[in-house]
């Protein structure tokens, strides 16, 4: 039952709280260890806290869940987790992370706050909605940066990633939508009623906006954001970026995978290429590029 608790966590999906260190790299305090702990110990709180938010969705979908192909096989569904654990858990976690975001940073702290409130009501209200579904899902990636902000003494941290994380969140967010549309076929009431208000024309029109937008943001951050050298050498991270979108694009148009982004690139080796590619040779450029 442990494991079963564990795996009702998510631990995969902690990957997403990863975020939280882009004002660390980019604002080149990634070498510095006062910073680094801190944000580090950001993590774990958000970490813990987005386990509760996945553990109290899976206490709400719980009897759609079981009608679901995928998720009937998750612990809570499948019987293998006891609700009344899950939801002593689900409690638990807060209560002992939100004091701790609290004496951490009282900023950090309230943006915290504000992450489990808007997911607790995504889980129970918001997912329900078209559209607004997908910008609460969107809203968290905001809120991981912003907790990253506070976190440290922000010198050279740019506006303009909070535009292209935003922009990407909702790529993720409608890549998502599509995967889970494909899974359930025709039957998508059974599962989640907002699929209902989706098509894959109308999903495939958003991700090709929010795909576009994203590289042309992305590439303007490259070359206008203060804080990078002045050699515009974040600008080779370009094509990294461009292949990336693309990729997942073939995946899903030609390959028929339908999953989401944030899923794909765990499964598939040259996304997972391009991102590891991407982050050494940003990296590169912001610490050892003048």
């Amino acid at each position: 039952m442990l494991l079963a608790l564990l795996q009702s966590m998510r631990p995969k999906q902690w990957i997403k709280n990863g975020i939280i260190f882009a004002p660390l790299v980019f604002d080149r305090q990634l070498l510095l260890p006062a910073p680094l702990l801190r944000t580090m110990a950001g993590f774990v709180l958000l970490c813990l806290l987005s386990s509760t938010v996945y553990l109290f969705n899976d206490l709400a979908d719980l009897e759609k869940d079981r009608l679901h192909p995928k998720k009937r096989h998750r612990p809570l569904a499948a019987g293998r987790l006891s609700s009344r654990l899950a939801l002593a858990v689900a409690i638990l976690l807060p209560v002992a992370a939100l004091p701790l975001s609290f004496w951490l940073d009282w900023r950090f702290g309230v943006i915290a706050l504000v992450y489990l409130i808007t997911n607790l009501l995504y889980s129970f209200w918001l997912k329900h909605v078209v559209i607004v579904d997908v910008l609460v899902l969107a809203s968290g990636y905001v809120l991981r940066v912003a907790a990253g902000v506070v976190l440290i003494v922000v010198e050279r941290f740019s506006p303009w990633l909070y535009l292209v994380i935003t922009l990407g969140a909702l790529f993720l967010g409608f890549g998502k939508r599509r995967g889970e549309l494909i899974l359930m076929n025709s039957n998508s009431g059974s599962s989640r009623r907002v699929l209902e208000e989706y098509t894959l024309p109308f999903l495939d029109e958003l991700i090709n906006i929010v795909a576009t937008t994203t590289i042309v943001a992305y590439s303007l951050y490259t070359f206008s954001a203060p804080n990078l050298p002045e050699n515009h050498a974040m600008m080779l991270t370009i094509p990294i970026v461009v292949y990336g979108i693309f990729r997942y694009l073939y995946l899903i148009h030609i390959k028929g995978e339908g999953g989401a982004p944030d899923e794909l690139v765990l499964t598939d080796r040259p996304l997972q290429l391009a991102f590891g590619l991407w982050g050494l040779l940003a990296v590169a450029v912001l610490y050892l590029s003048q």
